[in-house]
């Protein structure tokens, strides 16, 4: 994920790139902005100007503007965590790329991944649940019909 040739190997020909990437052997901080700054030089070699990013509910603004992070109650302990998944948004912002961020605004329904038909966008909300499938679609609903562009929003049923 932080190689951009073979990201744009990759790339080549695609309308629109998901991205949901991960690397825990690594030190997120440098990792999030480094896969940014790959998907970036990497899409812009390839030509494809699309990139529907997987993100984090954690850096979603409440209903009241307070990041979820800052929330009462809310687990400090991944704050670095969650600083360094902003630190690639903050990547994507900084580039010409038609990007959309998209987390749950909450969790997910772990008991229940099954789609249960619909989404909607909402600010964050840590008491609100998803389904993986539910996600699923948006994604792909961001691929097929792009209608945000150069932001994050959170989903949820």
């Amino acid at each position: 994920m932080t190689d951009a040739a073979r990201i744009a190997e990759l790339a080549r020909g695609r309308d629109a790139v998901v991205a949901a990437v991960y690397d825990g052997g690594s030190d997120p901080s440098a990792f999030f902005p480094a896969a940014a700054r790959a998907l970036v030089d990497g899409l812009t070699k390839a030509g494809v100007n699309r990139l529907v990013w997987v993100g984090l509910a954690s850096i979603l603004p409440t209903a009241d503007g307070t990041l979820l992070m800052d929330t009462d109650g809310y687990p400090r302990e991944y704050r670095s965590f969650f600083l360094a998944h902003q630190a690639a948004l903050d990547v994507f912002a900084a580039s010409t790329l038609d990007w959309v961020s998209i987390a749950p605004t909450g969790d997910f329904d772990h008991a229940d991944p099954a789609r249960r038909g619909g989404y909607r966008v909402a600010p964050g909300n840590a008491e609100d649940l998803i389904s993986y499938a539910d996600l699923a679609v948006a994604l792909i609903d961001e691929v097929d019909h792009p209608a945000h562009h150069r932001t994050a929003i959170g989903v949820v049923v």
